[in-house]
């Protein structure tokens, strides 16, 4: 080993330094296959073995051994050596005596390298100086030189002082507002109030080293490029940093104009500010005035739309003349979301109309009319002569999306190899039900047929796990999964189990104690009972692949929803008959959850031919679909603080004859006997739990219902992703679904709202919605502070949207009787905010519908004084149900 390699393995970086001065371009060259090797070699160490220690000076040694640019800056910015490179300072006194044209293709190249590499900053801007060529202005160094730059509070100086200093400022300065992901570092914060970007680029605008024009000009075309809300608020700050003067903003009138129709909402009010300015002075013709009500009229943000309405009535006021350009625009706003739009419209319309000789523009607002609401649309039969509304013309018939159809399970890959690419695939992305329930069959099917050919296929499966790996640190695979007699968290975890089986990495002793015991232990949470006959399938399946390989399984589905055809399962029965294969006690538990018994004449078909086949099993399932139709228990509703909450009493054809892993699942549900800590934090589970009981969905739903409020009543984001999957499955629709969908169309997040509206959909197309029930439930929560009115407003809404009016009306006539009844006394409710938007959401429906009768209790409150939200749509409530569409 050469003086040199000693040292590099050693960690002596200046003695490596040393013995490289003065080296030829050959002789360098020729170290270097032992430091690839070396480099190969710590690649492989574990974290924290001493020779890892080495790295800095490899690095170095490496860099000023590679001879060429690319290479050189291959080695420079390798990601293996990202956590221990050698320092900056250092890396330029070893490349310092280079060529200057050498050092500049260096440095351009490192520049062009993603800044995901983390090539320093200080070793990019040294190589600008060193070699002097001109700055990079790629994205990876603008943005290193603001991170940079904004952070050397160390110095003593303001930023501003450091940019001012900064020799290639205005090149700089010019990419930065080209540049993507700089807008969070411009916006920390330093340690001075005034020492931001904002500030130092208007001061230095003013002291003329940045050039006013070229950087106003550049802001705006970045805020027309659009971005992220981040983003757009940095180089609005800047913008406005910049204090325009009225001649600079005339000359960017085109650019008001598009940033007020398209860009986000501060910024488009911004534009909309200083368009408003200059149409007050006049500077502003209305033709533009127009086009930019146009574009604004036509954006869903309320107060966007309603200070263009409040504009447009302060310029008619000023200027009659401009009433024929500007009017027109106002037809937008007749078909806006929002009521108190449209009939603010209206109203500067009916204002100023007279002020319009023109026959085209009365003929062209008559027309837009028929956007407005009925009673809005009655005055304008008055005011502009629109034709009265018919009641076909008005009342929509109810659009449902289609009800979901289950998809059939594809058959188990022929080869093991398929099935190998199956599971991979599967691993890598946590599949749904069907995906999981084919890779398990699957691997079932080819260990009974050649378990050393699946093992060979399966091979570079289990060199990409965990529990596989060479290195002696990592946890064992049997000590793993010892410890998860109480649950297997994921789908992939189970996975994992099996084939761990099939490498003998798991001992029969874990399988076997697994089945013996891991149904007994005591319940964790309200989960416990689903997670547990999932897990006791699991685990069967895995000691049986050990010790007594099954030829498939009895329970795998037949439909995507685990609904299991009664006459697959007799079939299934009748091979393992033939083949003198045991039966595994928690498959066929799982096999009689899923099978079909809704369909009484399919049932009883099939139950005369499994007792035909004389054995236990058979005998069992002809009893099982005798037995009728799937019941459910008696419920009980408990309050605790604003959550309501639900209980099912014992489900006793649960008990009986099936293994202790499943009883827990007819056994009663209580919402005082859980404990609060959950280890079930993978959602995902939740599909396969519905899969377990696919025609007692019921069962599934009551142990959802606490988790599924709390996307309402703890704002948690993510709990009623479920509620799709929950409307999708078999069974009856219950209390504990319809209560489920009541806190997710009440939840915080958009998402989870959007989740619950999906499911109400479906619910309604496949005939199982109860509106009765869930406006009810609605009511409930809303009173006791659980769901806030706004949120179940937008979610009413969104379905409403879809045109579900008729099923958004039967739901919110329930809900709207319980909240209107709490205001019958002076002083308003807490829920009160927020239930104009709801009384909005219900009027609509109302008019779209055709609903007609009367809503207990809305008289009262459209009969207040005063033109707040809430009593103004009570009152266009009350006369869509009483008068209907006017004449």
């Amino acid at each position: 080993m050469s003086a040199l390699m000693e040292a590099v393995r050693a960690g002596r970086t200046a003695e490596v330094v040393g013995l490289l001065d003065g080296l030829t371009d050959p002789e360098r060259r020729a170290f270097l296959p032992e430091l690839k090797d070396l480099r190969k070699e710590l690649r492989t160490a574990p974290w924290g073995h001493p020779s890892r220690h080495a790295y800095p000076t490899l690095h170095a040694a490496g860099a000023a051994c590679e001879t060429g640019a690319a290479a050189a800056v291959s080695w420079i910015a390798g990601s293996d050596m990202r956590w221990s490179q050698s320092s900056a300072a250092l890396l330029i006194h070893i490349l310092g005596d280079r060529d200057a044209s050498w050092l500049a293709d260096v440095t351009h190249r490192l520049a062009g390298r993603p800044a995901s590499a983390g090539v320093s900053y200080e070793l990019m801007a040294g190589l600008v100086r060193l070699s002097g060529c001109p700055v990079p202005t790629t994205e990876t160094y603008v943005q290193a030189w603001v991170s940079h730059t904004g952070q050397l509070w160390q110095l003593g100086d303001t930023l501003f002082e450091r940019l001012r200093r900064d020799p290639h400022l205005a090149e700089l300065t010019a990419a930065l507002f080209e540049t993507n992901e700089v807008a969070g570092p411009m916006e920390w914060s330093s340690r001075e109030n005034v020492d931001g970007w904002v500030d130092a680029i208007a001061r230095l605008t003013v002291e003329g080293a940045l050039d006013r024009k070229r950087t106003a000009d550049a802001c705006v075309t970045r805020l027309l490029r659009g971005g992220s809300t981040l983003d757009q608020r940095a180089f609005l700050r800047v913008l406005k940093g910049l204090a325009l003067t009225r001649e600079e903003e005339r000359a960017h009138i085109a650019d008001w104009l598009a940033l007020a129709s398209d860009a986000v909402p501060t910024v488009a009010s911004h534009a909309q500010g200083v368009l408003g300015s200059l149409a007050l002075d006049g500077e502003l013709t209305p033709r533009r005035l127009a086009e930019m009500s146009d574009a604004v009229l036509f954006r869903s943000e309320k107060k966007l739309v309603r200070a263009q309405l409040v504009l447009l009535g302060k310029v008619l006021a000023r200027d009659a003349s401009a009433a024929a350009e500007v009017l027109p625009a106002l037809a937008f706003a007749f078909g806006h979301a929002d009521t108190e739009v449209q009939e603010r419209a209206l109203k500067l319309v009916e204002r100023h109309l007279k002020k319009v000789d023109s026959p085209e523009v009365r003929a062209e607002l008559a027309a837009a009319a028929d956007q407005l609401i009925p009673a809005l649309r009655a005055r304008a039969v008055e005011t502009l002569g629109a034709a009265p509304a018919t009641a076909a013309a008005v009342v929509h018939e109810e659009v449902l999306p289609p009800p979901p159809v289950p998809t059939r399970l594809a058959p188990v890959p022929v080869s093991a190899v398929e099935l190998a690419e199956e599971v991979g695939a599967l691993l890598a992305s946590d599949g749904d039900v069907t995906a999981f329930e084919r890779a398990l069959d699957g691997l079932v099917r080819h260990t009974y047929q050649d378990r050393d050919a699946l093992v060979e296929a399966l091979g570079p499966v289990f060199a990409r796990r965990w529990w596989d790996s060479p290195d002696p640190v990592s946890v064992r695979a049997d000590n793993h999964f010892s410890r998860k007699h109480n649950g297997l968290n994921s789908a992939a975890e189970s996975l994992d189990l099996l084939l761990a089986t099939l490498r003998d990495s798991v001992h029969t002793a874990t399988l076997h104690d697994a089945v013996q015991h891991g149904g007994s232990r005591s319940p964790v949470c309200g989960h416990s009972p689903l997670s547990g006959a999932f897990d006791a399938r699991i685990w069967e399946v895995a000691y049986r692949i050990r010790a007594e390989p099954l030829p498939f399984l009895l329970s795998t589905p037949s439909w995507s929803t685990g609904l299991l055809e009664p006459d697959e399962l007799v079939a299934r029965l009748d091979t393992y008959r033939r083949l003198g294969a045991r039966v595994s006690t928690a498959d066929f538990a799982q096999a009689l959850l899923r099978v079909r018994r809704g369909d009484r004449a399919a049932a009883a078909a099939a139950a005369e031919r499994a007792a035909a086949l004389g054995t236990a099993e058979g005998g069992r399932l002809a009893r099982w679909l005798s037995s009728g139709e799937p019941v459910l228990p008696t419920s009980r509703r408990r309050s605790a603080g604003a959550r309501v909450q639900l209980e099912f009493g014992e489900l006793v054809s649960l008990q009986a004859d099936f293994p202790a892993g499943f009883r827990e699942l007819g056994q009663p549900t209580t919402v005082y006997g859980e404990r609060w800590y959950c280890y079930h934090w993978n959602r995902d589970m939740q599909q396969h739990w519905l899969a377990i009981l696919p025609e007692l969905r019921e069962l599934v739903a009551v142990r959802l219902v606490r988790e599924v409020s709390a996307a309402a009543v703890d704002d948690t984001r993510g709990a009623a992703t479920v509620l799709p999957s929950l409307a999708e499955s078999d069974g009856a629709a219950g209390e504990a679904t319809h209560l489920c969908l009541a806190y997710g169309l009440g939840a915080r997040h958009p998402g989870d709202r959007l989740a619950a509206v999906d499911a109400l959909l479906v619910l309604a197309a496949r005939g199982q919605l109860d509106g009765d029930r869930l406006g009810t439930d609605l009511g409930q929560l809303v009173r006791s502070g659980a769901v806030k009115p706004s949120r179940l407003a937008e979610s009413m809404r969104t379905g409403a949207a879809t045109g579900a009016n008729t099923s958004i009306w039967g739901i919110l006539r329930h809900t709207l009787t319980a909240l209107l009844a709490d205001l019958d006394g002076d002083i308003k409710p807490a829920p009160a905010r927020g239930l104009g938007d709801l009384l909005a959401v219900a009027a609509e429906c109302a008019e779209r519908s055709g609903a007609r009768g009367e809503l207990p209790h809305l008289a009262q409150t459209a009969d207040r004084t005063g033109s707040s939200r809430l009593v103004t749509q009570a009152r266009r409530l009350r006369s869509a149900l009483v008068t209907g569409v006017a004449a």
